[in-house]
């Protein structure tokens, strides 16, 4: 999984040791069309971009002005933000969001502000819902067919192996099925 303080090259080259393009990346990155993130993963972006001890200047002022109140610096960093404005919608918000510069993840937001060849694919993809959907799901047939010599596991938490603790934080509840 790409680190939530990725940029857009670091992304399209671990996309493309897979042998997926920057369509499929940026379409794949709309799975964050729902969901949610813990302040954990946005605290940098709030306070100290890239060691600046600055904000990161991708993001609306109005935006980054509710994440300061829901994510403080010396606040509960496993609080949860919706990853767009329609958390629990699989739709093209997400694309929206990052051409209005509020992306909740920096690896979400610079596909959107560092990268021409992610810019334009976003900007189709905010414009086109159908477009995302269709790239969608090319990139998730894809996806589907790489192959790994490892067995793997379908993890109860992202972050940590299943049996194991995730270091210093509370433990996740198993996931659940939720229907809409």
């Amino acid at each position: 999984m790409p680190s939530p303080r990725a940029n857009a090259s670091a992304l399209i080259r671990l996309f493309a040791g897979y042998k997926l393009t920057v369509t499929d990346l940026v379409a794949l990155s709309g799975s964050h069309s729902v969901g949610e993130a813990r302040c954990f993963s946005i605290v940098f972006r709030l306070y100290n971009q890239s060691g600046s001890g600055r904000p990161d200047p991708h993001m609306d002022p109005a935006y980054r002005q509710a994440l300061d109140a829901l994510c403080p610096l010396t606040g509960d960093q496993n609080v949860t933000g919706g990853l767009d404005a329609t958390p629990v919608v699989f739709d093209n918000q997400y694309f929206k969001d990052l051409v209005h510069l509020r992306g909740f993840l920096n690896s979400d937001q610079t596909l959107f502000s560092d990268n021409e060849g992610t810019r334009r694919v976003v900007t189709q993809f905010s414009q086109n819902q159908d477009a995302f959907f269709r790239a969608f799901i090319e990139g998730m047939v894809k996806l589907g067919e790489l192959q790994n010599p490892r067995k793997g596991e379908i993890r109860r938490n992202c972050r940590v192996a299943n049996g194991g603790r995730p270091p210093l934080e509370k433990q996740v509840a198993p996931f659940r099925v939720v229907d809409f």
